[in-house]
């Protein structure tokens, strides 16, 4: 039996293992070959031109200012994400006042569950034709309606939210981060379900505060788990193709003058409109390596002793 073992689970992992060999593995390194041509995209002959494609990212503007607006998003929305779904999912399991049957979590809790996990279910371009009414430039925007009402804004001079340079970015920022907290408060809330009440009441009867509960207890137990969070986050802001394309000004977006442009937008215009396919293979092989880096500096960074309870 144990002589025919290796050729059982041999036979059942050639398939599965193949398939990602082929439709997974073979494109990234056929990506990187043509990073290494001056292949257009549309005709069948390149030249190899070796690393030209990847000087020349050094000193293109474009590139740099998307690159620099790609960090910025892997900076705030996970830090702002996280921070808001783990405060909403700490208040909705213990943040409620304490009764004779224990903790328990505010006022109708289940219907916030329900209401913050909204966003979840809407698709980029829903949200793209969302927010294009919320950010409108002129009063019958949401914003520029309601600050008008109030009194503080000018009708005459509405704000110019996606065309203002140093507003689209955070504007984009805003975007993400109210899409994503539902998402995570529910990933968060049913992680701390999973850690046992009398942990909570002891602490509250050795006269912790909530916040002191939050940090000293919560917060250690649920590392694994924003852990997990922060890295799928960081990828999310490494790409947000399909929210900066749809909703930002430009073809494939990144306006105005390139302020809101990511490196996938940048991919994008090169490979579709300007024929530099490898130049954009180039782009897309950076952001590959930066986002294994960016991954591997947070798991890194972030590992702890594991907490058993």
């Amino acid at each position: 039996m144990r002589q025919g073992k290796y050729p059982f689970i041999a036979g059942f992992l050639f398939m599965p293992v193949g398939l990602y060999l082929v439709f997974v593995v073979w494109p990234y390194v056929q990506t990187f070959g043509y990073s290494l041509t001056d292949w257009s995209g549309q005709s069948q002959s390149f030249n190899f031109v070796g690393l030209d494609n990847y000087r020349a990212l050094l000193h293109d503007d474009v590139f740099l200012s998307a690159l620099r607006n790609n960090v910025q998003l892997l900076v705030f929305v996970p830090v702002l994400t996280i921070l808001l779904a783990l405060f909403f999912a700490f208040m909705i399991n213990v943040g409620g006042r304490g009764t004779a049957g224990g903790v328990q979590g505010v006022r109708g809790a289940a219907l916030y569950r329900i209401v913050f996990f909204f966003p979840q279910v809407l698709s980029i371009a829903i949200l793209a034709i969302l927010f294009r009414a919320v950010y409108r430039s002129d009063e019958a925007g949401l914003l520029n309606g309601a600050l008008v009402a109030v009194g503080l804004s000018d009708p005459a001079s509405p704000i110019e939210w996606l065309n203002d340079p140093a507003l689209v970015r955070w504007c984009l920022i805003f975007v993400l981060v109210w899409s994503g907290v539902g998402f995570y408060m529910v990933l968060f809330s049913a992680a701390m379900q999973s850690i046992p009440r009398d942990y909570f009441e002891a602490a509250l009867l050795d006269g912790a505060s909530r916040t002191q509960t939050f940090f000293r207890l919560t917060l250690p137990l649920l590392w694994d788990t924003v852990q997990t969070a922060w890295v799928f986050l960081a990828i999310l802001a490494m790409d947000a193709f399909l929210l900066v394309s749809t909703l930002t000004p430009g073809q494939f977006g990144g306006g105005p003058d390139h302020n809101s442009e990511v490196l996938a937008t940048y991919l994008m215009r090169n490979f579709n409109i300007f024929g530099k396919a490898g130049y954009a293979c180039a782009i897309g092989v950076v952001m590959l390596l930066f986002t294994l880096v960016v991954s591997l500096i947070t798991l890194r960074a972030s590992r702890r002793e594991r907490v058993e309870f």
